[in-house]
């Protein structure tokens, strides 16, 4: 089922959620309604405050992605209770926009490469690194889950713009920064 996705200034963006305790069929329809709503908006990724519930999980999912055709693919990634480590100090300024605040992008300076521990949907521990525009991709998630918002971590506020303005004066320079990014250090 589709849920409302929250816009930017309602509360529950702005506040830590809560772990989850329970592995039950309620969860089992929040993380299916969390995959219905970021596939039918075009999004990379969403949180569940981001559908109106303050618990600690997340979903990802790139399948070449006509929104952002320059992210490497990553498949479905359930993230319940999730933990990110830097595995070093190296970061890249990545472009980013969010279903919750509509029609504006930024650029975050961000880690390029972590360490992902998370529960799957079924409560399995898993740990894994990711690289590059995933790892600016997860960071921005587990960043909802603490209340951030990627206009919290943008720290030049010149380079704010419109999607239309980023496609027209923006998008080539990133698309080939991003590129060679991903080339260098992978997904």
């Amino acid at each position: 089922m589709l849920r409302p996705i929250v816009r930017y200034g309602a509360p529950g963006l702005q506040r830590a959620a809560a772990p989850v305790t329970s592995f039950d069929e309620e969860l089992q329809r929040l993380i299916d309604d969390m995959i219905d709503t970021m596939r039918a908006a075009g999004g990379a990724g969403i949180a569940a405050n981001q559908v109106g519930e303050l618990l600690r999980i997340f979903v990802v999912e790139v399948r070449d992605n006509p929104r952002y055709p320059y992210k490497p693919n990553v498949p479905l990634t359930v993230a319940v209770n999730p933990r990110i480590e830097p595995l070093d100090p190296e970061t890249a300024m990545i472009n980013e926009g969010c279903l919750s605040v509509p029609d504006l992008r930024g650029e975050v300076d961000r880690r390029i490469r972590i360490r992902v521990t998370r529960l799957d949907r079924d409560g399995r521990e898993h740990t894994e690194e990711r690289r590059g525009l995933t790892a600016g991709t997860f960071q921005h998630e587990l960043d909802h889950l603490d209340g951030v918002l990627f206009l919290d971590r943008v720290s030049d506020p010149r380079t704010f713009t419109t999607w239309e303005q980023f496609d027209r004066h923006h998008r080539a320079a990133f698309v080939e920064r991003a590129e060679a990014l991903t080339a260098r250090v992978g997904s």
